[in-house]
Parts: structure tokens; sequence; C-alpha cells
């Protein structure tokens, strides 16, 4: 085989290995960026060398020329102090991939890339678009005709070259792995794994050839002594033949447990070799994120120049792998992230030193497994959110009511930024600058069976929380059943199973909930939501609680098949579209379980809750309520929430007069039994001071005869057990107390 061909048949290799070179460039300028010092400078050199060789031997001259200009360069600058070399040399190494693109002579990116080089050099600007690196050795002979050098060739012609595109900028880079077909690269001692369990298997499916040859004959056996039996039966024989009929059915009892047992345990092999395959292919599509991570430092830097700005940017967690159907949709929204704190988070170098920052802004990038889940967390130094300034422009924008905003946690306000709402940059801007396209964010990030979540200081920066599933070949799945189908969410999501207890649900602005683990979340029956049959059977119907994100929900099922590991198949054609759920696994009964979309799910229990607290909403008020109980308080407080009140809170009576003492309200709301004062005793206090027109509400578990008359005694102006309390009649005694009617 010739030259040429030689070359021809290693290009696609070559592309690949420079791919990933100039990941291996770009993290180690970016490194010595950060402070990493000589030995990141050190495997820069070594890489520029290989990488400038290689290119020469593919025919490359235009890149190999670049590599040897960035060579001399690099050896400028541990001296340099200006910066222009550093940022020079990472531009010229994000550049590659689109170097291997051009002609192997050079096109228009070459040029200016050969150009600022050498300008920083201070060399004269190469003649041509074939600029050859000094010193050196004639290149290889390029694949086809020999060329001669730009110097030496004759005069051509001149024609109009076509337009080359010129590479969009680093942020808008699709990574290597996003612009790759249906092919990725496998380490060997993985591939040496998964062939040494797949001749395990063929080794197996073997021995059960050979077992069901022994399971013909001891069928054959039983059917012969059957026939032996009739025999007996029909003429009424004794004697010997009973006896060889009584010793042949011993031996073939004890043939049939023992070939019972040794097919159970090579079942049980079998399974643990599939077991072991199945993890070993999952593992070998995981392809490392340093394929994007590795671009997100050079976006960060473009899009700071581009905005005044000055952003340093760190990536960590390169080599964790995820797998390949879910790397290129990661693409689009990390490079959003990046966009959306640079332009909006990060403040200008005037304003962080005003605020007493660094002027450069800090933006880091992280990455690790968690279990079977895979979370990538953005974080930036810059202002922050502003929660108060989301809730107004939610409200301005009809996003939310009034009401529900003054009802809103800080947290629940916060994630408003990724309503679709916040789309635009007006909007954005009107925010402290958040929201910019996060809701296609958070829509990638969740079909790709993912959530994000994000959590802010204000003046001291946002970070954002992406967990995704690392693998979707495999995946952990909890399977119940709705009537007689089943169905599984990802066992990452279930925080338990249980029992809902009508004593332990409680309803809040129309929504019955219940309080698990310190929260509370809504319960929705599985069975109506998924139009089906299946509903709460029984006094205390069984349910999943599930959380994800900020948020959760307990779902009723009918009933529990269990926990495993399955494997995972995108829906049919038949099952595509249909709501709530996200692919299927088959069973070992043969039944298909369809897997259900945890965030959909979760999305459309808030919904019900967000449509129920619409319809309560009026005057909003400013409520002191106090009570010793923290789970009684904070159940309390979010009903009050969520018909538009705003709520102070008290743990006891004396806490509450402090309080009183010091600031306005609109009515005091007030448990009994509590330390250092109570509430009789509140209320007489309350009453015979200067807040004696206070309207005063106990609220409390006490709810005999001769309590009701303790507290109109103490001058209480209405009195709720709270064993009758819901949001009717709370809102109904506020209405007559206070006049709160919308």
């Amino acid at each position: 085989m010739s030259a040429a061909g030689i070359r021809q048949k290693l290009l696609v290799k070559f592309r690949e290995v420079t791919g990933d070179r100039a990941e291996r460039l770009v993290a180690a300028l970016s490194a010595f960026e950060g402070g990493a010092g000589a030995d990141a400078l050190g495997e820069v050199a070594r890489e520029l060398h290989t990488l400038k060789g290689e290119a020469r031997m593919m025919g490359f001259s235009a890149l190999s020329s670049i590599a040897h200009l960035a060579e001399d360069l690099l050896e400028r600058l541990p001296r340099a102090q200006d910066g222009k070399a550093l940022r020079a040399l990472l531009r010229a190494c994000e550049s590659i991939p689109f170097l291997l693109d051009e002609e192997p002579e050079g096109g228009s990116l070459a040029e200016e890339i050969d150009r600022e080089l050498r300008g920083l050099l201070g060399e004269p600007a190469a003649a041509g678009s074939k600029p050859e690196p000094k010193a050196e050795a004639p290149a290889a002979e390029p694949t086809g005709a020999p060329t001669q050098s730009a110097a030496e060739a004759p005069p051509k012609e001149e024609k109009p070259a076509p337009p080359k595109a010129e590479p969009p900028p680093k942020a808008e880079m699709p990574s290597k792995a996003a612009r790759g077909g249906g092919s990725i690269r496998v380490q060997l001692d993985a591939l040496d794994e998964i062939a040494g369990l797949a001749g395990d298997v063929m080794v197996e499916g073997a021995k059960s050839g050979a077992r069901v040859l022994e399971l013909r004959r001891l069928l054959d056996g039983w059917t012969r002594l059957a026939d032996r039996l009739l025999a007996v039966a029909r003429t009424g024989q004794n004697g010997a033949l009973v006896a060889d009929i009584e010793d042949e059915l011993h031996r073939l009892r004890t043939e049939a447990f023992r070939f019972f047992h040794r097919h159970a345990e090579s079942v049980g092999d079998v399974r643990e070799l599939l077991s072991g395959l199945a993890e070993r292919v999952a593992t070998a599509r995981l392809i490392p994120l340093s394929g994007i991570f590795a671009g997100l430092p050079g976006a960060a830097r473009q899009l700071a120049r581009e905005h005044g700005k000055e952003v340093h940017c760190t990536v960590e967690g390169g080599d964790t792998g995820v797998d390949k159907s879910i790397l290129p949709s990661l693409n689009d929204p990390l490079i959003h992230l990046v966009r959306n704190a640079i332009d909006h988070g990060i403040e200008s170098p005037e304003e962080r030193e005003a605020a007493g920052k660094p002027p450069v802004g800090m933006l880091r990038i992280t990455a690790r497994p968690d279990g079977d889940r895979l979370e990538v967390v953005l974080e930036d130094d810059g202002r922050g959110i502003d929660p108060d300034r989301v809730r107004q422009t939610a409200v301005e924008r009809n996003v939310i009511s009034a009401a529900e905003a003054a009802g809103m946690s800080r947290a629940s306000a916060i994630d408003l930024i990724f309503h679709p709402g916040f789309s635009t940059r007006k909007q954005a801007s009107e925010i402290s600058g958040r929201g910019v396209g996060l809701d296609v964010v958070r829509r990638k990030v969740v079909s790709l069976g993912g959530t994000v979540t994000v959590q802010s200081e204000l003046g001291k920066g946002t970070r954002f929380v992406l967990r995704l599933p690392q693998s979707v070949a495999l995946m952990k799945v909890l399977l119940f059943r709705i009537d007689d189908d089943v169905f599984g969410l990802p066992a990452v999501d279930v925080e338990g199973v249980g029992r809902i207890d009508p004593d332990a649900v409680l309803e809040i602005a129309g929504v019955r909930t219940i309080r698990y683990k310190d929260r509370f979340l809504p319960i929705v029956s599985l069975g109506p939501l998924l139009a089906l049959n299946g509903g709460p059977r029984g006094r205390r119907p069984q349910a999943v609680f599930v959380w994800q994100g900020n948020h959760g929900v307990a779902l009723v099922v009918d009933g529990f098949v269990g926990d495993r590991e399955v494997a995972v198949k995108a829906p049919s054609a038949f099952l595509k579209g249909l709501r709530y759920v996200s692919g299927a696994a088959a069973m070992e009964d043969g039944r298909v379980a369809l897997l259900l979309s945890t965030a959909e799910l979760i999305a459309a229990a808030r919904n019900f809750g967000a449509h129920a607290q619409g319809r309560k909403a009026g005057r909003k008020l400013r409520v002191l309520l106090a009570d010793d109980s923290l789970i009684a308080r904070e159940a309390e407080a979010a009903l009050l929430r969520s018909q538009g009140h705003e709520v102070d809170e008290a743990g006891d009576g004396e806490e509450a007069w402090q309080k009183l003492s010091v600031g306005t309200y609109d009515l005091l709301i007030t448990d009994v039994q509590m330390p250092n004062l109570d509430g009789i005793a509140l209320t007489r206090r309350v009453k015979s001071s200067r807040h004696q027109h206070l309207p005063v509400v106990i609220l409390s578990s006490l709810s005999a005869p001769q309590d009701l008359r303790r507290g109109a005694e103490a001058g209480a102006d209405a009195y709720i057990g709270k064993s009758e309390l819901d949001g009717e009649k709370l809102a109904a005694t506020i209405e007559r107390l206070c006049g709160t009617g919308s």
C-alpha cells in the first residue's frame, strides 16, 4: 500500500486522537491559567510536539506549522505578563478540531491563527496559506499529487475561493461527543471483560442444552414408570413387579431432586453472568464528560470578553463517564448555563470591586457520580438571585397571582426562573439577570430523566445542580401495580413506601397532604391520574413517597411488585407521547412495565395544588402565629401562606409578645399550651394593652366546652379546634374577623 493509502486509512483515527489531544491541551492551559505551574506547561509542550509530528506525517501542513508556532510561543509564556500569549494559545488549541475540517494546506481559520501567533512572536506573516515551520525537515508528501512550497509555487490564475465557514464562537461549538455518529471508543480491558463474560455465557448455553437432554431422559423414565403402574392396576399383579416399580420410583425421584438443585444453581450462575455482562456493556457505553467539559473554559473566556468582564472558569470531574446517548444532549444545557452565569450572574470588574470582590469572577463546573446518577454542578460567585424581584416580575408577567407570590417560600420563588415566562432577555434583566432561557435547560434535562435545582444567596453567587441518570441502559426501579398493570419509578427518586393513614392527612388550600420526613407532600392517586381503573383501596391505601429536586409527592398505588434492575427500552411508537411515560422494561413473566417520569408526576401534583391555591386568593394579611409544636406550626403556616397571607412565627407566647411589641400585625393566631407564656395568658395580655383591637384566634387541640369558655373569657375573637381545622374554615374565620374577601 502507498504512503497516501496508509494516510487515508489512518485519517479517521488521526481525527479522533487529535480531538482528544486538543481537549487535553485546553485543559492543561486552563490549569496553568488557574495557577497549576510548570507541570501544566510541560504537558502542553509534550502534546504540541506530538501533534506537530503526527500532523506533518498525515499531510496537515497548516496544523503542523501552527503547532510549531505554538511551541515557540509556549517558551515565552511563563515570562508573559499581559495574558495575550495565553489567550492566543488557548484559541489555537480550541480551534484544532475545526482546522481538521479545512484543507490540509490550510484555510481562512489557519491563516488567521498563523497571523496571530506570528504577530506575538514578532515574525513576518507566512506567504500564501501554507506557512511552513522554520528549521524543520520537509513535510511528508500529502495525499495525492506532490505540492510545492508557497514560496516556490508558480503563479496561478486567481479564482475566488468559496467562502469558508468560520468556526462559531466556542460557546456554540458542538462537542466531539455531540458531533460523533454511532461509534464510541472502548478500553481494551473492558472489551476483554465483555468477551470473557460472553464466553462464559456461551458455556452456560451449552450446559443448558445438556440439561434439556437430561430432563428428557427423566421424563421418559417417568413415562415408562407410569405405563408399568397402569399395567399393574389393570392386571392386579403384585410381588416382584411392584417391588421393581418401587425401586424405579425412588431412583427417579432422587434424580429429579438432583436435577432440580443443579438446574437452580445453574440458573443463578446464568443470571449472575448476564447481570455482569449487562453492567460491563453499560459501562462500555459511558463516555467521559471531558468531551464537553474541555470547551467550557474557552466558551466562558470568550463570552466574558464580549461582555467586558473577566472570568476564570475551572472544570473538575471530566473523567466521569455518562451514557453515550445522554452526552450530546447535555452540551446545550451546560453552554446555556455558562452563558447565563457570565451574561447575567457575574458582575463587571467595577461592580465586583465596589462590592469588595476580586475583579475576576469565578465559575466552577464539577461532575461526580452519585449512586447510579450523575451530578453536575455549575456555580458562580456573582450577584445571586433576588427572590423578591423574581416574585414581582412573576406577578407583572401574569405567571402567578399576587396571592400565590405572597405564599411562596424563598426556594419556590427562585424556582420560578425556570418558568417559560422568564425566557426573554428583557424579563431576565428584571429579575437580577437570571433566567435567560432556563425553561429550555430544565425541559432538556427533564427529557433525559434528570432534574435541575438552583440555590442562590444574594450578593454571593448561584449554584445550579443537574442530576441525571449516568446510564440509560440499566436502571434500578421500584415496580408497583395499578389494577393489573405494572409501572415503575427510578429507585433513586423513591424516598420510601408505606400507607396513608387518614388521621395523618392534612388539607392545605384544598390539597390533601401528608407529612413525610419533615416535608408536606401532596397526595395523588396514580390510577385516576393515569386515567386507569385503579384507585385507593381500603382505609389505609399503599403509597410511594417520591422526591426529586425541591419537590415531592405521595403516589397512591394498588400494590407493590418489588425493586429490581431492568434493561430500559425507549417507548415504542404506540407509547411515544403518552403522558408521564419515559420508557419500558420487559419482566420475567412476559409483561411489560411502563416506567414513569418522576418529574412529570411531581409537576402534575404541584399544578393541581397551584390551581387550588389560586381559588383562595384574597387580601393579604400580616399574621403572627404562636405555637410551640414545630410540626403544627409549619402546617398552619403553610395553610395561611397558601391563602396569600404573610406569616411571622413564634415558638411560644413570650416570643409572640416580643414580636408584637416591635412589629405590626393584622391577626394573631395562638395555641393554648405553650411554655413561658401560654395562649390564654397571651390573649389576656394583648386585650389589655394597646393591641386590644388586634383580632385573636385560638387554635388548639383542647376543644372541650370549658376550654372554649376560657378562651372567650380571655378575650379571644374565635376558637378553632385543631382536629376540625381545614382551609375553608380558617379562611371563613379570617374573612369574618378581618374582611379578606377578594
